[in-house]
């Protein structure tokens, strides 16, 4: 097998199933403890653009209690933020007891994305370099749990999804200008990504870095990777035994239906 088919091999579609359905359900047990244990959990995802972190990230909360579990995907900074210290925008998003919050992107685009299109300025981006490990151990040592996950892709699986998505209509809005200008700038990326990883892979927070050419691998490793490094126990709730309902025999008057707004079935003659 040559070394381009190894690398497009993926998970069969029946193992990937049965096993994400396993894994999610691992996932609701791991929710209930953390929210028993009021512990405030933080899970970033950054990568190249379409390296599956959307898809990932859907998988992940799929089955959880959406109460306990927030997405956090900010777009560009406003004027004022732009002012603020740089950290400032992703502080009030932070989790509190028993709450678990993902960032799609997070305070890393300054060490990529802005380094590469040259959205900050150097001493911007050194700054950044310097702080964002005193920032992770602040949170750490207040006792956050940090997870943070960099997804690779390699320039021939990135091409071919940008151009599926460039095809296809439905996916289309998935291509943003910076995406398309990005594409141009593989090596300049691959030179950022390293330096981010030089300075900020601290032994308090560590880089998590994953290969994402196969996206079914990609999001059984992360799940499986998420629930080792945060250690649960069982406690979901004993099965409920509903009391019996109170009888529906009193007759009550209602509104004519005919006074309502009710969607037709479309599908009625199917």
């Amino acid at each position: 097998m040559s070394q381009s088919a190894k690398k497009r091999r993926r998970l069969k579609k029946k193992f990937y199933e049965r096993e994400l359905a396993r894994l999610q359900f691992e996932l609701v047990k791991w929710q209930y403890w953390i929210k028993q244990q009021e512990m405030r959990v933080m899970i970033t995802f950054d990568g190249r653009d379409a390296a599956g972190k959307g898809g990932t990230i859907k998988r992940i909360m799929e089955p959880l209690q959406p109460r306990d579990i927030r997405l956090v995907a900010l777009g560009k900074p406003s004027d004022r933020e732009q002012t603020q210290w740089y950290f400032q925008r992703y502080v009030p998003h932070l989790p509190a007891a028993g709450e678990i919050v993902v960032f799609d992107r997070s305070w890393y685009n300054r060490a990529t994305v802005e380094r590469v299109m040259g959205f900050c300025t150097d001493k911007q981006y050194w700054n950044f370099l310097r702080n964002a490990p005193v920032f992770e151990r602040l949170l750490i040592n207040d006792g956050i749990t940090l997870l943070k996950f960099w997804l690779s892709v390699d320039d021939e699986e990135q091409e071919r999804r940008f151009q599926a998505r460039a095809a296809n209509p439905m996916r289309r809005w998935k291509l943003s200008p910076i995406d398309i200008e990005g594409r141009t700038r593989w090596l300049e990326f691959t030179k950022a990504k390293d330096v981010m990883i030089e300075h900020t892979d601290i032994p308090e927070s560590r880089w998590r870095q994953i290969e994402s050419n196969d996206k079914r691998r990609l999001r059984l490793n992360v799940i499986r990777n998420v629930l080792e490094a945060i250690p649960y126990e069982d406690v979901i709730p004993k099965p409920i035994k509903l009391p019996p309902r109170p009888s529906q025999d009193v007759h009550l008057l209602r509104p004519p239906r005919d006074h309502h707004y009710i969607v037709r079935d479309y599908y009625g003659d199917m």
